[in-house]
This record gives C-alpha cells, sequence and structure tokens, in this order.
C-alpha cells in the first residue's frame, strides 16, 4: 500500500507542471420554459422547437382537430460548458470547448444528455482554426436572433450544429470565414433502400457522397456594425442502398446552393439584426426549402426565400424585443414530382412577429414572456399563437 501511495504521489509529480498549465472555467444555465399553444403545430423535442402551425385536419363532423389550446412545461435546455484554456502553441492561443444540455438528439431521446459544441479552437493574430461540432456555417450566431423558445428565430433562421473544420481570417475589420462540415444531428432526407426517410432523416445520404458540406463568408465587423454575406454549397447522393436488391439504384448526386445577406446594428442601447436567406435545400439547418424527385429519377431545388428582422433593448433591467420573419415559397405552384424531400413545400408563404419582455437581475436571473404569432400559408391558411414564459438562471 505504501508503494501503491509513494507510485500515485510520484505521478502527481509528474503531472502538476503539466496540468498547472491549463485552465477550467465552468459555465451553463438553467431554464425552466411555460409554453402554451391554440393549435398544433410542426416541430420538435415536444413542440418546443416551433416551426409553424399543421395545416387544417377535418374529421367526419368537419372539426378541425389541429385546432384547440395545449401547453406544456420543459427544463431540457439546462446547459452546462467548460473551457479549456491551454498554454501558447504553435505560435496560437489554444483552448477548447465542450458544452451539453438534455434536449436529446432525437424527439425519442428528449431529456437525455446531448453534445451541442466540442471543438479545439487555434488562434492566430489574424488567422483562426477552430475543429470539432459548432454552429452549423449558416446560423451565423454573431447576429443570432434573441428570442427565449428553443427555435430562435427558425426556420427563418437556421438553427443547428454540424462537425466541421473552420477557418478564419482576420485582419481589421475584415473577416473571411471557410467551413467545410458533415451532419450529425440534423440530416438530410432521401431514398435509404428504396423508401423515403421520415423526418428525421439519414447521414448516409451525405456520407456516400463523399462529400462535406462547404460555406464561404466574407463579413466586415465593425464592434458596433458586423455585416456580411455567404454562399453554402450541400451536396448529397439522394439514393442509397444497403440491403440487397437486382436493381441498383442511381447513385447519381445532387447539389444545391443557398446564400445569404445578414448584418447587425448597435444603436447605443438598442440592437438591430436581419438577415435575408435564399433557402435551396436548408432543411438540416432548421430551415425551410428542399429538393424534388422527378419521375425521371432527376432532383429538382426548390426555393424559400426568407427575411426576418430582430430589435431588441441591449441596457437596464427591462428589455423589450421583437422579432419578425417573413417567408416565400417560390416553388409553390410546382406539383410536377414523385418524391418531395424538405421543409414546407405545401406553405405558399410563412410569417412570424414575436414580441418579448425580459426582467435581469443583471446578476444571473432573468425572466421573460413571449407572445409569439406564427401564419402559415396554406390553401387554407392557419395560424397560431403561442404564449411562454421562462426563467433563466445563468452561473
Amino acid at each position: 500500500m505504501k508503494k501503491i501511495a509513494i507510485g500515485l504521489i510520484g505521478l502527481m509529480g509528474l503531472i502538476s507542471p503539466v496540468s498547472a498549465q491549463f485552465s477550467l472555467d465552468w459555465h451553463g444555465f438553467v431554464n425552466p420554459h411555460y409554453y402554451a399553444d391554440s393549435r398544433s403545430v410542426v416541430g420538435g423535442r415536444e413542440d418546443m422547437m416551433l416551426f409553424y402551425p399543421k395545416p387544417i385536419l377535418r374529421d367526419s363532423l368537419g372539426n378541425d382537430l389541429n385546432d384547440g389550446w395545449q401547453a406544456d412545461m420543459l427544463a431540457i435546455t439546462a446547459r452546462l460548458g467548460l473551457t479549456i484554456n491551454g498554454p501558447d502553441m504553435l505560435g496560437a492561443k489554444t483552448s477548447a470547448y465542450i458544452e451539453g444540455d438534455f434536449t436529446g438528439s432525437t424527439n425519442a431521446t428528449i431529456n437525455d444528455l446531448r453534445l451541442r459544441h466540442a471543438y479545439i479552437d487555434l488562434n492566430w493574430e489574424h488567422h483562426r482554426l477552430l475543429a470539432g461540432q459548432y454552429w452549423y456555417a449558416m446560423v451565423i450566431h454573431e447576429i443570432m436572433p434573441m428570442t427565449n423558445p428553443l427555435n430562435m428565430g427558425s426556420p427563418f433562421h437556421c438553427y443547428s450544429r454540424q462537425p466541421q473544420v473552420r477557418y478564419e481570417y482576420h485582419n481589421g475589420s475584415l473577416e473571411a470565414v471557410a467551413v467545410a462540415q458533415w451532419q450529425l444531428d440534423n440530416k438530410s432526407q432521401g431514398l435509404l433502400n428504396g423508401a423515403p426517410t421520415d423526418a428525421a432523416g439519414n447521414t448516409a445520404f451525405s456520407r456516400h457522397s463523399l462529400i462535406p458540406e462547404f460555406n464561404l463568408q466574407l463579413r466586415l465587423n465593425t464592434g458596433d456594425f458586423f455585416y456580411g454575406a455567404a454562399i453554402n454549397l450541400k451536396t448529397i447522393q439522394p439514393q442509397v442502398q444497403t440491403n440487397y436488391t437486382a436493381v441498383r439504384p442511381s447513385t447519381d448526386l445532387y447539389s444545391s446552393f443557398s446564400w445569404s445577406l445578414f448584418g447587425k446594428a448597435k444603436l447605443g442601447p438598442i440592437t438591430i439584426k436581419a438577415q435575408t436567406l435564399l433557402n435551396n435545400s436548408l432543411y438540416e439547418g432548421c430551415s425551410l426549402g428542399g429538393y424534388l424527385m422527378l419521375a425521371d429519377s432527376t432532383f429538382k431545388d426548390w426555393h424559400f426565400n426568407t427575411v426576418w428582422l430582430d430589435i431588441e433593448r441591449n441596457t437596464g433591467h427591462w428589455r423589450p424585443g421583437l422579432f419578425v420573419g417573413f417567408a416565400k415559397n417560390l416553388d409553390y405552384c410546382n406539383t410536377d414530382f414523385v418524391h418531395c424531400f424538405g421543409r414546407g413545400h405545401d406553405l405558399e408563404y410563412l410569417w412570424r412577429i414575436q414580441p418579448r419582455l425580459t426582467y435581469t437581475t443583471l446578476k444571473g436571473l432573468s425572466f421573460t414572456g413571449e407572445a409569439e404569432y406564427t401564419r402559415a400559408g396554406y390553401d387554407e391558411p392557419v395560424g397560431n399563437l403561442r404564449l411562454s414564459l421562462s426563467m433563466v438562471y445563468a452561473f
């Protein structure tokens, strides 16, 4: 026993000079959230992640089965993160970050621990290299709407995370970003073994393409003003066969481009954020758009044009805010297809108005009330009113 103790002391002596070079910073929050909807919605995680209201569904008596109030309360967004700051290496400041919450990676695993972020960060004077799981490149987290529910402005604003390699160049106010990313929690849809996948999708369509999703951005950041443009290229193999079949399906690839213009302005106590998106196929980003499979087994894009604006007071105890978003389906009348993959093809338009009021103690505790009205342009348009109350204790 004495020898073991001496050995442990010696081992600690070897480790301590290394561990002394690292510092740990734990942080996170607890966020109980109550919400009530005036009708059934298309969403995720017990519909806490709200996209838009469901269409009218009539029973034999003509009653709309999707109409009627329902309510829930969850605390699944409780989050814990750890920043590890290390010594300078290769001429760069080094750090790593890992963060999780309890929303689960699918609806079936809600309340399970889920990995949100996990990356290594190497930061030089003008260059930054990040490798691991981080924000989906079209999220543009610097301009993320400050709404309180889980959707954070989606489907008007993207909201997801992907494994990736991200390179950033900084020179004064000029910033350039290049990202290569892969799929995990948020997956593409397609034909797997001849059958359409459900809403959860599958990573097989991305993996079989051998090509990561690419994103390029050019930004100007002066501190009070931040604006830029992004272009996104996604390539998948829409048909994947993993079971034996006498007829091998096509292994043709499908590529889609999406574009974005975005900006943020800090005008004294007011912060204004805005973005416009041409969503070709950003389903994996929890947004709108997708692609069509035609009768001849070829594929065709269908697009949404999306614009949103978020305004918030950024100082004081009382902080009112307002989010508004609008999306237009540019291919709404196109019905010449065999399969439709994506989100929102049955919508001609979608709009949302979402005022909020936050009271913050400025010491980590805050309270927010929101009213969120979303109008969906089906053949028979419908609307949903969501009322929500939440608390945040950040540490």
